[in-house]
């Protein structure tokens, strides 16, 4: 026979095994920017060591868009990190995608910087923050974007409207930062909830060159190297669908000194500013049109990339509006667009020798 406690605690037993259906443990993971030695990790626990610095941090081995993600971490002197969010496949995760962050130490107020934080933007509501071992979970639920930190909520956002958060991804992998302290995590689980975000991919693998893409202007040397799209020559690589509102997300590198573009609302006849607008992807930054300039129109506040390095690349054409984001960083705005008609987009190789390379080249209607 069961004993009255026994019954009575029957219920929240099995409200807690409900509560964690779906879940499967976080084991898979990449260093990344570091050595492998930043990161320990043994099944579902992770321990960041002190000299995983910046910019090293951990990668989850997929991406996720919506998603609940639980787990512990240990507060037992000082301990700095920080959960990635929708973290960019290269870049900076705090800016392109959302960190929260993991700190020990209980403040009141709470500021940007405390735990429980989208570092280094918003504040947590509270910082119930502990010594020993804390719970956290996470629901990212586009646009709800929630944590509770011991139980307790602290942050209940919306994505889409929060002025720090409306242009952050909304997709891409979790992840676990270095920040040159020791941090234990354990007992890592994710649910993944539905959701799909709906893309026009114009180049992922090798036989999208061919499906989606043709030579527009000049002679275009175009390459694809597995899910690298590689130009050089002179000319304009186009797309063969057009596009009028529109979000284009993509990754970009080009050797030093690399002179190229991305064109939108083109007409296919050139660059001319009558037949199409070009974004500049010019590396710099003293150029009368640095990287993320709009060419003729606005010059581009000069982003941190390096040459030969990857960076998101994210452009917004909407009625007269444009907007340019590299790395997580908005570099230049414009609100003064007259070519209104759809158009291609279209890659430009600029000189002989100066090759640029494209990877997950995406887009979004508007």
């Amino acid at each position: 026979m069961l004993s009255r406690r026994t019954v009575l605690a029957f219920p929240a037993a099995l409200w807690m095994q409900q509560d964690e259906a779906g879940f499967t443990p976080l084991r898979e993971w990449t260093v990344v920017d570091g050595p492998e030695s930043a990161f320990a990790v043994s099944g579902n626990d992770v321990a960041v060591q002190a000299h995983a610095s910046f910019p090293a941090w951990l990668r989850s081995a997929k991406e996720y868009r919506n998603f609940e993600l639980r787990g512990e971490f240990l507060a037992d002197g000082w301990n700095d990190s920080g959960i990635y969010l929708h973290a960019p496949m290269h870049g900076y995760p705090t800016d392109a995608g959302i960190q929260i962050k993991i700190f020990h130490q209980p403040e009141d107020p709470p500021t940007p910087y405390s735990c429980g934080s989208v570092f280094p933007a918003i504040a947590p509501r509270k910082v119930p923050v502990k010594k020993g071992w804390n719970e956290f979970r996470i629901l990212a639920d586009d646009p709800a974007l929630r944590v509770w930190l011991n139980g307790e909520l602290v942050q209940d956002l919306n994505q889409r409207t929060h002025p720090a958060l409306r242009d952050r991804l909304r997709s891409g992998y979790i992840g676990v930062a270095g920040a040159s302290c020791v941090v234990r995590f354990r007992n890592l689980r994710i649910r993944e909830l539905p959701g799909a975000e709906e893309w026009i991919l114009l180049y992922e693998k090798p036989e999208d060159l061919e499906r989606n893409w043709r030579t527009t202007v000049g002679k275009v040397e175009a390459q694809a190297i597995g899910p690298v799209l590689r130009i050089d020559g002179d000319g304009l690589l186009g797309t063969k669908e057009q596009f009028r509102d529109f979000y284009l997300q993509c990754y970009v590198r080009g050797c030093a000194q690399h002179n190229s573009g991305i064109i939108f609302r083109s007409a296919g006849k050139g660059t001319n500013p009558q037949f199409a607008y070009e974004i500049q992807l010019h590396p710099v930054p003293d150029a009368h049109f640095p990287t993320g300039s709009l060419y003729h129109y606005q010059r581009a506040k000069y982003p941190r990339i390096e040459d030969e390095k990857w960076f998101l690349f994210e452009l917004w054409a909407y009625g007269r509006e444009c907007r340019v984001r590299i790395n997580g960083e908005t570099v230049m705005e414009y609100a003064g667009l007259q070519r209104m008609q759809p158009g291609l987009i279209e890659l430009q190789a600029h000189r002989q020798g100066y090759w640029v390379e494209f990877k997950r080249i995406r887009v979004q209607r508007l």
